[in-house]
Formats: C-alpha cells, structure tokens, sequence
C-alpha cells in the first residue's frame, strides 16, 4: 500500500485505489509459484517448510454490542490479514473486500472492480501453499463504521468504510502508530485459528520501538511490553492454537523503511555516529536471555541461581 498506493515507500507509485491490489494479486500469485517450486523439485529430499509472513493489527469493535461496529472489525481483519491469508489457505479474497471494493468501483463508474480476480485455475493453485504462517503483529486499534462520500478519492483505505480509535489509556513507548494492547494479539491468534484451519504458526515479529533515546538504556517500557504479548501468546496455545515458535522485533537497532535510524527496535543500541557502530545491550537483553532460558517466564528463584 505504501509501495503502489500513497507512495511513502519505495518504489514510490501513486496509483490511488488500484495499485496497492495489483501489487499484492502479483505476491500472492508468485508466492504461490515459489511454494510449488519448492514442493515439486526440493521437498522430497530437504523436507523443509515454505510459508508466508504476514503483518496485520487486531481490529475490536468499539461497541461489540453494535452489528456494524462488528462488520467494520470483522472488514479491518479481512482487509489486512485476509487480503493474503485467505486466497492462500481458503483459495479467494475475502467476500466482505469483493463485495466493498467491487460496488465502489461500480459505483465510481468503472467497468471491472478494482480489486483484480483469480480464474478458476489460479484459485486451485494458490490454495493451500503454506507449510506454515508467519505471523508479525505488534498493535490493535478499536474499529467503528464510517462512510466516506462518493467524491472521495478511491482508496484502499476509504474502502473499508471505517475508521480505527485508540484508547488513550493504552501504553504508547515507541512511535505514534504503536499501542501496546497485549489482549489483541491473542484474539487475532484465535482468529486464525477459526478461520484457516487453526495453521502452524510462527511469530516473526513482535516488539516496540522507542521514541527517546534512553541514555541508560533502561528499556523497561520493552521489557512489559513482551512480558504482556508473549503471556498473550501462551493463553492463545491453551486456547489451543498452533503457535510453534516466537521472535522478537528485533536484535538490533537498524534501518526502518522511510524512519531510517531514528526508530530503535533493537534488544541492542547500535552507536550509528560512530564509523565502528559499537552494541550495547539494553536492559531488555537480559530479561529476554531468561525468558528464552526458561522457554517461558522463570521462577525468580531460577534466575537468581
């Protein structure tokens, strides 16, 4: 969507309401290939797994008593996860973007929806190819319905007709988009567990950034942050989703698309001024290194020994 729709990212196209589905028709279509290349020529003597990774936040309605506010979580989810997950392991975009996307663009006057189609042969070929799903989440936003008018510019974004709340009470360490909300995580787990057949699922990413360059390093926001989504995690596997494995976002600070240096993710500090680029680990280093130690939370007692 940044690549082909608004432009912020590289290669910086702008093609408004189009571009961002012509782009992920291509991804899903050519990971599709890559999968079958895989399973056809190396499989049957590597047997190793290929899989996707897919970004996506967790939807909540605002008033879960209120059907619309639902039907706009239910379009958040499907509009960001779904958009891939679903041809892949159901064999076609989801209804709810088919239908939204294709009446828009009947309505905007154009010929064919917006949204590009599979054929028949392509949707059999897709489905399915995924040893595995990877899985980077980091954030929730509350969901409300909300119509924008017909003269508004097509977007991928005025196609959802919804708008995304955060609650202010919600602990913000890093940058503006980040809310740590560890409860969302474990819906969306169970999210798709019900909707692709409960998958093998590894976390690729997970973690916050910091806003302010701590000069002691003392990262504690971090350090609640993974105890709250990792815990989150662990109800989801007694819920009994098929979470194999964990990573944390990241092990060092690094370049961050169109943030450059300026957003910290890193377990480590990296000095980016000095031609060296020296590490120094952060607090959050050693309270990782127990929890990897433990594979789970440790008995104090343990870390002390």
């Amino acid at each position: 969507e940044q690549g082909y729709e608004t432009g912020e990212h590289a290669p910086g196209l702008k093609l408004a309401g189009c571009g961002a589905y012509r782009a992920a028709h291509h991804i899903i279509k050519t990971h599709a290939k890559v999968w079958h290349s895989y399973n056809s020529t190396w499989r049957s003597e590597q047997q190793g797994m290929v899989g996707i990774s897919l970004t996506s936040g967790w939807g909540e309605p605002v008033d879960p008593h209120s059907q619309p506010d639902r039907d706009a979580a239910e379009r958040y989810i499907q509009f960001h996860l779904g958009w891939f997950a679903n041809p892949i392991y159901r064999g076609d975009y989801p209804e709810v973007m088919k239908n939204y996307v294709g009446r828009k663009s009947a309505q905007q006057g154009l010929g064919t929806s917006r949204l590009p189609s599979f054929s028949v042969q392509e949707k059999t070929y897709i489905k399915g190819t995924s040893d595995f799903l990877g899985i980077g989440h980091f954030t929730t936003r509350y969901v409300l319905q909300k119509s924008f008018p017909l003269l508004h510019v097509a977007s991928y974004h005025s196609d959802h007709e919804l708008a995304e709340l955060v609650d202010p009470k919600w602990p913000a360490p890093g940058p503006k988009w980040l809310y740590s909300v560890p409860w969302g995580f474990r819906r969306l787990l169970n999210f798709i567990k019900t909707q692709y057949g409960n998958p093998l699922i590894y976390v690729t990413e997970n973690g916050v950034s910091e806003q302010v360059q701590c000069t002691q390093l003392c990262d504690e926001w971090r350090m609640k942050y993974l105890k709250g989504y990792i815990n989150e995690i662990l109800k989801a596997l007694n819920d009994g989703v098929n979470v194999k494995g964990y990573t944390a976002w990241s092990l060092l600070d690094k370049f961050e698309w169109n943030k450059g240096f300026s957003e910290r993710f890193g377990f480590y500090h990296i000095d980016f001024k000095n031609k060296n680029k020296p590490r120094y680990p952060k607090a959050s280093v050693d309270y990782y290194k127990n929890i990897i130690s433990a594979n789970g939370f440790p008995n104090p007692r343990e870390v002390m020994a």
